[in-house]
């Protein structure tokens, strides 16, 4: 794949992605009743952030950069990644956005899908500064401070992201006491001014 192609991956949502597949992270516990044939392409609203996202992670992880391909499906446990064969599908539900939107702020869908790209990166892309005895969710949640810190958002932003993705945890992650340390960890080794979270 070239790297246009590779960018190209995670934003449009007409890959051949198979529909069944093996979930890596869902917030929220309605996993069992997700219908893989009600996936639908992302609201341009929700592109145009998923945008950002891959923009921020996209000089990272070049050449090999993971392929996801980003859905809305109303029977989605608020937002989740899964893997089949080669590709990855973030597939988020537009009640949830929209209730996260309202509440918190477009900086909070920003951090909800840089912690489900995170998974994959984490997949693809080793770096040093991040702590391999971690869970995938710490580390997800790394690689998303750090795709908050790429992003150059307002501390106000960082804060209300911080707050809406402590909020809305899946029934894998740790405590928050233990996820705020790996968001600050990412954020201030991606050029982030360290106080990311301090506030909440």
């Amino acid at each position: 794949m070239n790297t246009r192609l590779l960018v190209l991956a995670f934003l449009l949502p007409c890959l051949a992605i198979p529909a069944g597949g093996e979930i890596i992270c869902a917030l929220g516990s309605t996993a069992a009743s997700y219908n893989p044939s009600a996936d639908e392409r992302p609201s341009s609203d929700v592109m145009q952030l998923a945008r950002l996202v891959n923009g921020a992670f996209t000089p990272m992880c070049l050449p090999k950069c993971p392929a996801v391909a980003l859905f809305r499906n109303a029977t989605a446990p608020n937002a989740m990644l899964t893997v089949a064969s080669r590709y990855g599908k973030l597939v988020y539900s537009p009640q949830f956005f929209t209730s996260v939107y309202n509440s918190y702020g477009e900086s909070a869908i920003l951090a909800i899908i840089a912690h489900e790209y995170g998974h994959a990166m984490d997949e693809t892309t080793p770096v040093a500064w991040l702590k391999r005895s971690w869970t995938p969710e710490l580390r997800a949640d790394a690689w998303a401070g750090c795709a908050l810190a790429k992003m150059n958002l307002s501390s106000k932003a960082v804060a209300e992201a911080l707050t809406a993705v402590s909020k809305y945890p899946s029934p894998a992650h740790p405590s928050w006491a233990l996820r705020l340390p790996a968001w600050r960890l990412g954020y201030t080794q991606c050029g982030g001014d360290g106080a990311a979270g301090s506030k909440r």
